[in-house]
């Protein structure tokens, strides 16, 4: 499925970049509502609204947390183009987003992603989450995810990770491999149970304690 998702991923993102979407527009001075393109550049506190879809190649960087509303899709790069792509500070915050995909980012605050919209729908027809070839200053919780697929894969991480309750359609649908974390790593209710699925990945490094779902991830 992974291998899917990447050619879907890739051609949506680089039609979707280059086709005169609308730009961001800021609310006030430090805060950007994105709903389009978000351009290479500095921001503080960055906002995804409610159904949006925000857009960007980076490198950004964003000082006052990315807000992410329910139904909304925030991607970041592309696992199709290593390089940095910029830094987030104050962290990754979502609710019942549709897809929240960052590759080659560090995250300095930590992720926080909680609940769903569904497996279909948003611009891609189909909703995943890809955190991937990122580094993580702060704990990462992803609970309740409801989309097609989700991988959190590659990795570095400073803090604990707590992937819980994520029910996927794909029956691949939660890959959580080949991540360095200094910390633990807990899982329980994930449906499908953790797996390597098609990403042939290897097993987690962690410091600290794996339980539930990851005693073997």
């Amino acid at each position: 499925m992974k291998r899917l998702l990447r050619v879907i991923g890739t051609g949506v993102l680089g039609v979707a970049l280059f086709a005169s979407l609308p730009v961001i527009a800021n609310a006030v001075p430090s805060i950007t509502n994105c709903d389009g393109e978000l351009a290479s550049g500095t921001y503080q506190r960055v906002v995804v609204p409610d159904g949006a879809v925000c857009l960007s190649e980076g490198p950004v960087t964003v000082r006052g947390g990315l807000f992410i509303g329910s139904g909304a899709t925030f991607v970041l790069g592309s696992e199709e183009s290593p390089g940095s792509t910029g830094t987030i500070s104050g962290g990754v915050h979502a609710t019942d987003p549709a897809s929240v995909q960052i590759h080659f980012a560090t995250i300095n605050g930590g992720i926080d992603i909680h609940g769903g919209s569904g497996p279909f729908g948003g611009p891609f027809d189909i909703t995943w989450n890809a955190i991937e070839d990122n580094h993580i200053n702060g704990a990462v919780t992803v609970d309740g995810y409801d989309g097609f697929w989700f991988g959190f894969i590659r990795n570095a991480v400073h803090g604990s990770v707590n992937l819980n309750n994520n029910v996927l359609f794909d029956e691949d649908g939660n890959e959580y491999v080949t991540n360095t974390i200094h910390g633990s790593l807990n899982c329980a209710g994930n449906s499908p149970a953790p797996q390597v699925g098609d990403s042939e990945g290897d097993p987690n490094v962690v410091t600290g304690a794996k339980t539930g779902q990851c005693t073997a991830a």
